[in-house]
């Protein structure tokens, strides 16, 4: 037994993943640029998002991140993707306890890396992370990531929390598949491929 974790995010092209939703979602550090993300939603969007969630198993995401999808998916319609979302298994990794209201939501309290490594190992199917740049970061230290799936949008904004901050581990991926939508976000998975292999011209 054993599951498949999964990132799936959103990114500017500098590879900035700050408060892509709205303004109010992360002005942290005085970011000024939340937003970026809805004037590029479009079907092919939709379609991509979709896809996802129906292929997921679970959701894991970091404290803040599940703060901010619990106040708005338990009031979304059934039809609207609210089922699935909903019923499906939901777990939070915090370094400190807190309370889940959310339906199907376990908290995973304790260091990221082992309380991840764990879950892996007593589940089966694909686990999604959402959001926490700080998370996947850890997670991909760790080497617990199996796949990215990330959604490029064609925006630069030059500051903000970014998923391959400097520190970051190095590592190798494989292209797994690519796809653009009519709005111009590229959407590229790949999966974990080891140490990156270097040479010389």
């Amino acid at each position: 037994m054993a599951s498949r974790l999964v990132v799936s995010t959103f990114v500017s092209l500098d590879g900035v993943m700050q408060g892509p939703g709205g303004a109010g979602e992360d002005d942290s550090n005085g970011f000024p640029y939340g937003g970026w993300l809805p004037p590029h939603v479009d079907e092919g969007f939709g379609r991509i998002m979709s896809e996802q969630f129906e292929r997921a198993d679970g959701i894991l995401l970091g404290r803040r991140s599940y703060e901010i999808l619990a106040s708005h998916w338990p009031g979304v319609p059934d039809e609207e993707g609210g089922a699935k979302i909903n019923g499906m298994a939901k777990y939070v990794a915090t370094r400190t306890p807190m309370t889940a209201e959310w339906r199907n939501t376990q908290v995973l309290v304790g260091e990221a890396a082992q309380t991840v490594a764990d879950l892996k190992r007593r589940t089966d199917g694909e686990i999604l992370v959402q959001g926490s740049s700080d998370l996947m970061r850890t997670l991909q230290q760790a080497e617990l990531i199996d796949e990215y799936r990330l959604l490029v949008f064609p925006v630069i904004l030059g500051q903000g929390k970014r998923l391959f901050a400097e520190g970051t581990t190095p590592a190798g991926l494989k292209v797994t598949g690519s796809t653009v939508t009519d709005a111009g976000v590229v959407y590229t998975t790949y999966e974990w491929a080891g140490k990156p292999s270097l040479s010389s011209l």
